[in-house]
């Protein structure tokens, strides 16, 4: 399957449905101008790495897992003496997702692994930067079905962050909403 022909899911619900709902709601005269998803960043901070440089390595490796691309290991930028901490050692995992990759993540994420999440009511629809940005916290990386739950030592949790193109956070909120991230209150049109 090579990457010219295949067309994730999403991505055709984006070009079909989301952009024109887009451009309804906001009276885009183009479609350029409608927000678009660029990029999904996978963050995670490791307690203890600074003692066990495995633990690092197992971060890693998770992450490489959750999203199908290879992610590196974040450095601390200074000394911090106080958690025995120097610079440039590595203290967590991270990893950026574009193009096929972040719509088939997207995907899977609110398909699979957030039904998965204990006492799901949907998504904070207030975690938004004021530029278009959304950050989401998990706390447990087992939601994601690719984690073998029998091999997991230790239960720890990740920011996702979905850096979009959009100018506020009405637009990024209603991009997501299309997308189909299932957010807590969703607001009525009628009520608006």
């Amino acid at each position: 399957m090579t990457t010219a022909t295949y067309k994730p899911r999403l991505a055709d619900k984006y070009k079909n449905e989301v952009v024109p709902a887009l451009m309804k709601k906001f009276g885009y005269k183009s479609i350029m101008q409608a927000p678009r998803l660029e990029k999904i960043c996978l963050n995670r901070g490791v307690n203890g790495a600074v003692s066990d440089k495995k633990l690092v390595d197992v971060a890693v490796d998770e992450l490489t897992t959750i999203s199908g691309q290879k992610a590196v290991s974040t450095m601390s930028k200074k000394d911090i003496s106080n958690f025995k901490l120097r610079k440039n050692m590595p203290i967590g995992a991270r990893v950026t997702l574009r193009g096929v990759k972040m719509y088939e993540f997207l995907d899977r994420f609110i398909a699979v692994s957030l039904p998965r999440v204990r006492d799901f009511k949907g998504v904070n629809d207030k975690a938004f930067d004021g530029r278009g940005n959304y950050t989401l916290g998990i706390t447990e990386q087992i939601i994601f079905p690719e984690i073998d739950i029998d091999k997991v030592n230790r239960i720890t949790g990740m920011d996702i962050t979905f850096v979009t193109s959009a100018n506020t956070n009405e637009e990024a909120y209603e991009l997501l909403k299309e997308m189909g991230m299932p957010f807590k209150n969703v607001k009525k049109d009628n009520q608006e």
